[in-house]
């Protein structure tokens, strides 16, 4: 006998409902949307890449939340304006020394992201997204931020000078020496500022949706 046609509507319609209750929508971001295992996807990987225990507290989920929002946003702006985009070749170095620093071998390192509930690939697709971050903070204001030869100067005189003398008496110090990590200490408030102020802009343009429950 042929199958009634309601039988696979309603079997798709119970399906639906069974995902919704599994994997909730935690976060709509305008046309996209962050669900309750995101939120505990990103928990587990970023807890495993700082070595801790991953806490699931409605705080920290409301945290992560919050990170993957901004995710969500820069994702965006990455795919309308076509900024630069790291490839897997440029995260495994990265991945390469983690797993060296923290790990006794290769076995070892698979234990742990069992142990972990995440994956290889996992640790990799996080490390490409922070990479592109930075890409796209690069691109987007670090080249608009201009700091002086003489704030670069006062700088050294005030802070890195006395503090390599002290920590090498007799030792001479060149300014060019930490030229660049001082324009880099210099330029960091100022696009961490200019960034703050992007995103608190594009949330205003966006519209975007908690679900408290997902929270609990």
């Amino acid at each position: 006998m042929p199958m009634p046609r309601i039988l696979p509507l309603l079997l798709a319609s119970v399906l639906l409902l069974h995902g919704e209750i599994i994997d909730r929508i935690a976060v709509s971001v305008g046309n996209r949307v962050v669900t309750a295992s995101d939120l505990d996807h990103e928990i587990r990987v970023t807890a495993f890449l700082d070595g801790k225990q991953p806490d699931f507290s409605p705080a920290a989920k409301r945290a992560t939340a919050e990170r993957l929002v901004e995710q969500q946003l820069i994702r965006r702006e990455l795919e309308t304006r076509r900024y630069p985009m790291p490839s897997a070749a440029d995260a495994a170095p990265i991945v390469e020394k983690f797993q060296k620093d923290h790990f006794k071998d290769a076995a070892d390192y698979q234990r742990a992201l069992a142990a972990a509930g995440i994956s290889a690939q996992d640790v990799q697709d996080e490390i490409l997204r922070q990479r592109a971050l930075l890409l796209f903070v690069d691109a987007r204001f670090r080249l608009g931020v201009q700091v002086s030869d003489q704030e670069i100067q006062d700088y050294f005189e005030k802070v890195v000078k006395p503090a390599a003398q002290a920590a090498h008496p007799g030792a001479p110090v060149a300014l060019d020496d930490y030229r660049q990590s001082i324009e880099d200490n210099l330029a960091g408030p100022l696009v961490d500022r200019q960034l703050d102020d992007w995103l608190k802009e594009a949330r205003q343009r966006t519209d975007i949706v908690y679900h408290e429950e997902a929270f609990q």
